[in-house]
């Protein structure tokens, strides 16, 4: 999808086109979720820290993201995708890749799928994307980022919105790109590769696959030696499993006391407690995660001797783990996930159930309390404050705290 967090936002607020529009946390630790091409145009891109994006483009309007209503979205385009093809391998919500080797006969070939599915999202949609095809996941991705459009000051300039790279142009196309643009070249490997003297990956190509392995270790180096030349067998996966399901919370100003960590915790515990029920899952590992003022993060787990789905098994872990952190150097971020999933909950019963309640089955009345009247119905005493019931969502600090003395999105603009 083309700037899809903008862009599903600006058919909210149409009066936003063609003005530089930035979507993420608005606070001062938030970061950018995603930026129209005429504000990427002043060199602001996902990920980068909301402050500096204000400060290349001050006269941006930044709105708030909304994960939820981006959910809903995705889930409408990946319809549309799955129309085509049953085998849709979702990577992120604006993102899928689509083997379409059996729509042939039905549909055409990969390149008419893929103007019919740009034609059939724009217009149940209104929204834009670009399409790459080729015969491997690697390359079908390289090949839609060169499909797309490009940043402009006065709007976005079309690109070719369907780039086709056929069997035997692998290497044609592969070859000049940088060699960032292979998958597993972060900034560690670049610049391993940089002193050898890489900088395309034609160059990665042109190197001994030994010498990669000495440089970067035998998986890695392998896995880019096969790629470098074109080789990837992976196959799009359509049902892959849950692996961890969890929250976690930038906060707008350090934490430095454990109390104030422990109501976070059982508050996040909740959350993700409520999403395991919902997915029919449950697990045995609770993770916290915890990043400190210097941005140092550790992680510490706990693996249960049972599947947990309630949110006072999880709190419970989750807590013993923070009692060991010292959290006076200053806590900025905090998370509680639960991994180890299988589907449904395996209660083993002990003598400790005797003297309070089953927090299973007072669970399926949370769930029901909160189906029918909404997720701020019900929740942990801890999670109230002068807000009322603070209920974290999925994907809500997903890009970091927004700032809730000035709710207007276009404040600072």
């Amino acid at each position: 999808m083309d700037a899809f967090f903008v862009s599903v936002e600006l058919l909210r607020r149409p009066e936003l086109r063609g003005q530089p529009v930035v979507v993420g946390g608005t606070g001062g630790r938030g970061v950018v979720a995603a930026a129209s091409y005429e504000a990427r145009a002043y060199g602001i891109f996902s990920a980068m820290p909301s402050v500096r994006a204000r400060r290349l483009c001050p006269h941006a309007v930044f709105l708030p993201g909304d994960h939820a209503h981006y959910g809903e979205v995705s889930e409408r385009v990946m319809g549309i995708f799955r129309s085509f093809t049953p085998l849709v391998e979702p990577i992120s919500l604006d993102e899928a890749f689509l083997d379409v080797t059996g729509a042939r006969r039905s549909h055409g070939d990969g390149a008419v799928v893929a103007q019919r599915i740009r034609g059939d999202v724009l217009v149940r949609e209104g929204l834009t994307c670009s399409v790459g095809v080729a015969p491997s996941k690697m390359l079908a991705k390289l090949a839609s980022e060169a499909a797309k459009p490009r940043a402009s000051i006065t709007g976005p300039v079309p690109g070719e919105g369907v780039r086709v790279i056929a069997p035997g142009e692998e290497l044609a196309f592969l070859h000049p790109l940088p060699a960032r643009a292979l998958w597993g070249v972060g900034p560690a490997t670049l610049a391993r590769l940089e002193r050898l003297g890489v900088r395309t990956v034609g160059d990665i190509a042109d190197l001994p696959e030994a010498t990669l392995v000495g440089v970067l270790g035998s998986v890695h180096g392998r896995h880019l030696a096969l790629l470098a030349q074109g080789i990837d067998p992976r196959p799009v996966e359509p049902d892959q499993q849950l692996k961890s399901i969890g929250h976690e919370e930038t906060f707008a100003h350090d934490h430095h006391e454990h109390e104030t960590l422990a109501s976070e915790a059982v508050r996040m515990a909740d959350a993700v407690a409520w999403r395991l029920r919902r997915a029919g899952m449950a697990g045995r590992t609770v993770t916290l995660k915890v990043r400190f003022a210097d941005f140092q993060t550790i992680t510490r787990s706990s693996t249960l001797p049972a599947t947990v789905d309630d949110g006072p098994a999880v709190a419970r872990a989750a807590l013993a783990l923070l009692a060991a952190v010292d959290p006076t150097p200053g806590v900025r971020l905090l998370g509680v996930s639960v991994s180890g999933l299988a589907t449904g909950a395996a209660q083993q019963l002990s003598f400790e159930h005797l003297d309070r309640p089953s927090w299973h089955a007072v669970s399926g009345a949370v769930d029901a309390i909160r189906e029918r009247f909404g997720d701020r119905a019900i929740g942990p005493a801890s999670g109230v404050d002068e807000r009322g019931l603070r209920v974290p969502r999925r994907g809500e600090q997903q890009w970091g705290p927004n700032d809730h003395q000035n709710p207007d999105p276009r404040a600072g603009a």
